[in-house]
């Protein structure tokens, strides 16, 4: 190997590192939680928040807060006997423990000064993606008739004990002829009911580009699709692909058109890296030397040959999973607006930019160090490929087995 084909060579593994030291080393969606908020105006100065928070959770960690135990037992009792009633009565008996939880961690403010919270009716119960879901809703009293700019502040479930590793709080509103939604999290704890377009542009941008950079799984299936293009083109085609065919389920999912189990599509997320990833290396073992090799453009449509056009279509049925895992993370079912479309679109934006981004950095670096030095290509596609197959083919059995 020349020395400028190991120079690239350590640049391709460098930009490799650099990009996965970026995610985590678990799995994408094992240990967050999303807190969904709704906040409307009643007209006499009183905001009201209807909140829904993961029950398990919700128990847990205002139980350890608060230092009741009583709460913690009656409340996992209930979660394991799988009873909606038994969950609700739970909360309800220990009421204050509950609420006082979560008013020290979600909060609303007018002109700067703080709201005054105050519960509205009992706890009840929903689901959310098969999970329980604990329902509360606040009404919200306002020094001053709530004159002023509001606020909302949100800091709920990641407590010191770790139990959660971060939340995402998605917020709609419709207060004061303003109405939008806004995605809350430990790096981003408050905004204002005023916000301009583009600071509400800039929020789910920039949800949904951390969710792809911090989202192992569709990181790892990202590098899979980039190992194993043999072309600038191929690697444009096989992006759209994936691209479309996500976009299309995430927004059907995300409006609750369609609704599939965690369960199932986590799995197959995992399974879906390591038959991509898989497919390179079954190429360079079948192929050897020529696994690089296209048909000119002349002799097929788009310059693909036959495994090339297979390849793109097993990526875009992979992909319309993708976009159910997409949607699982944000989370949003409400009734259809032009505001929940636009935040949709905002957020999926943010995931193409990163995965733009990631592939213009990485391919190129691939590309130049295969045409360089051939075998070197081939080495380091195989061991990438090889790499992210073993990683997806150990999830798909933890997902599976639950362990």
């Amino acid at each position: 190997m020349s020395h400028r084909a190991r120079r690239l060579l350590l640049a391709f593994a460098a930009a490799a590192f650099l990009f996965l030291g970026l995610v985590r080393p678990a799995a994408a969606h094992g240990f967050t939680s999303v807190v969904y908020a709704h906040v409307t105006a009643d007209g006499d100065g009183r905001l009201r928040s209807e909140l829904k928070l993961e029950y398990d959770l919700l128990v847990v960690s205002a139980a350890d807060a608060g230092s009741d135990d009583p709460l913690f037992r009656a409340g996992t009792d209930a979660f394991e006997a799988e009873d909606a009633d038994a969950q609700a009565k739970a909360l309800d008996a220990h009421r204050a423990t509950v609420i006082d939880y979560v008013t020290r961690r979600f909060a609303v403010t007018a002109g700067g000064a703080d709201c005054e919270p105050a519960p509205a009716g009992g706890f009840r119960m929903g689901t959310e993606e098969g999970v329980p879901y604990a329902l509360l809703t606040l009404d919200w009293t306002c020094a001053g008739h709530g004159t002023g700019d509001h606020e909302i502040r949100s800091g709920l479930f990641p407590d010191p004990e770790g139990y959660v590793k971060g939340t995402k709080t998605i917020v709609t509103y419709a207060v004061d002829g303003h109405t939008g939604s806004a995605a809350l999290d430990s790096a981003h704890p408050e905004f204002s009911i005023s916000q301009s377009w583009p600071q509400r542009f800039w929020e789910f941008f920039r949800l949904g580009a951390e969710h792809l950079l911090t989202g192992t799984d569709h990181i790892l299936f990202l590098l899979a699709l980039i190992a194993g293009s043999r072309r600038p083109r191929e690697v444009v085609l096989v992006a759209t692909a994936f691209t479309l065919a996500h976009s299309v389920t995430f927004l059907l999912a995300a409006l609750g058109l369609v609704d599939v189990p965690a369960g199932l599509v986590e799995p197959v997320i995992a399974l879906s890296i390591a038959v991509v990833a898989g497919w390179h290396l079954w190429r360079l073992r079948e192929r050897g030397e020529r696994a690089a090799a296209l048909p000119a453009p002349e002799t097929s449509r788009l310059g693909l040959d036959r495994a090339g056009w297979t390849r793109l279509g097993v990526v875009f049925c992979f992909g319309l999973v993708h976009g159910l895992g997409f949607a699982g993370a944000l989370g949003i079912e409400a009734a259809w607006s032009w505001t929940l479309l636009w935040s949709l679109l905002v957020f999926n934006i943010g995931i193409e930019a990163v995965q733009l981004g990631v592939i213009a950095v990485l391919f190129p670096l691939l590309l130049l160090l295969g045409r360089r030095s051939p075998r070197a290509g081939r080495w380091v596609t195989g061991a990438l490929s090889a790499g992210v197959a073993v990683m997806g083919l150990a999830w798909f059995v933890q997902r599976v087995t639950g362990s």
